[in-house]
């Protein structure tokens, strides 16, 4: 039975979707704005989020808020964190892979999780010590034991460009003997595959609490291993780990293959 915290943010998360749902036919008038370099929002990601944020101060007005257009409000043990867009490049270039990524934190650790694909209907929920459901189906992440004909999946943000030449010497080495590396644009999305077992496994560097809080439980509940590129656990997912950092997720087996082959190749290096 879905905890009352999830019925809520499920709630909040169709909403959103409804947002980016009414506005993605008429892109050509939307107003954006470069946050960062090649970083991009616009104005759903704005009415997304409100809408969210609508329903959470409703119904608890005193926990704190970590959301992505919006910043970090509030002090309380419980943190909502929110990605109201996930996937903002390929939303506003009319490519259909995109999300709305909710999570709820209790000191820095997320202990429930929502991500919603409007365009697919895909609801993906998890709670801890409760698993992690697609639309009612309990799912696992894949039995992969290396990385021999492996899905993985990464991305290339902005904002660790300056790092690319030693993530793609990896991606070399990789795909020597997985199967495929593909960028989908949207790592809350690429978590809740790995949950599924769509994908085999995820490696990113620069992301955000908001990007990963919700796929990272996901990812756990569904038996998988979430870490950074040294095999360390990751940081708080609350407003005291802003920083981007990252990460690795996939089944105990292949994610610990992965991170060596990150560390091998220097690419883990990187950001010692």
């Amino acid at each position: 039975m879905q905890k009352p915290a999830v019925t809520l943010m499920v709630k909040a998360a169709r909403a959103a979707g409804n947002v980016l749902l009414r506005h993605m036919y008429k892109l050509d008038a939307l107003n954006v704005v470069e946050k960062d370099r090649m970083d991009f929002a616009s104005e759903v990601d704005s009415l997304a989020e409100k809408e969210i944020i609508k329903e959470f101060r409703r119904s608890t007005p005193d926990y704190a808020i970590l959301a992505e257009e919006t910043g970090s409000t509030g002090q309380n043990r419980f943190t909502w964190v929110i990605d109201p867009l996930d996937g903002t490049s390929n939303y506003l270039r009319g490519i259909p892979h995109f999300c709305v990524s909710i999570a709820l934190v209790e000191n820095g650790e997320p202990v429930h999780g929502v991500i919603f694909d409007p365009l697919r209907n895909e609801l993906f929920t998890s709670s801890r010590g409760s698993g992690t459901v697609l639309n009612d189906k309990r799912v696992r992440v894949a039995d992969r034991k290396d990385l021999n004909g492996a899905m993985l999946v990464t991305g290339f943000p902005p904002r660790e460009r300056a790092r690319a030449s030693a993530q793609l010497k990896c991606i070399d080495t990789l795909l020597t003997e997985a199967e495929d590396i593909r960028r989908t644009g949207s790592a809350a999305l690429d978590l809740a595959y790995v949950a599924c077992g769509r994908a085999d496994a995820y490696f990113e560097a620069g992301v955000k609490p908001w990007d990963i809080a919700a796929g990272v439980l996901m990812v756990r509940e569904a038996g998988g291993k979430v870490s950074d590129f040294r095999g360390r656990t990751t940081g708080p997912m609350d407003n005291r780990g802003l920083a981007g950092r990252p990460l690795i997720a996939g089944n105990l087996k292949i994610s610990d293959v992965l991170q060596q082959k990150i560390v091998n190749t220097g690419y883990a290096a990187a950001f010692d």
